[in-house]
């Protein structure tokens, strides 16, 4: 059992899910493997709607997962979002997660891949 700011959490995987858990946070965070504007992230993540997005990026960076920085020095106004150092070591995490779900898709063969994440 850990108990981390007031929250019990069972076992050290549901912690980890606390983090990462969701439709969109782990896709979101293997996106931002490379710094990304907000609107490069929009067009990466067609099926993610604008509100859910917007309240995905300011979770992960209310965890110390992402940083975001507005860039104010000409017009328009440009916001980018990278991951931390704390974030990138979620990186092969996400990479082992992303491999399954490939492996187990062909297996399948009842999913199609379009292309890679």
């Amino acid at each position: 059992m850990y108990c981390i700011d007031n929250k019990e959490y069972p076992c050290s995987t549901s912690f980890t899910m606390r983090y990462i858990g969701g439709k969109w946070k782990a896709v979101i965070l293997i996106h931002l493997a490379e710094k990304k504007r907000y609107n490069e992230l929009r067009k990466e993540l067609p099926m993610i709607t604008e509100r859910t997005l917007s309240l995905q990026l300011k979770e992960l960076e209310s965890d110390g997962l992402i940083t975001r920085t507005v860039h104010t020095s000409k017009p328009p106004l440009r916001v980018e979002y990278e991951l931390t150092a704390f974030g990138r070591t979620l990186i092969p995490l996400l990479e082992a997660i992303a491999q399954w779900g490939k492996e187990t898709a062909e297996r399948s063969k009842k999913i199609s891949t379009l292309e890679r994440v």
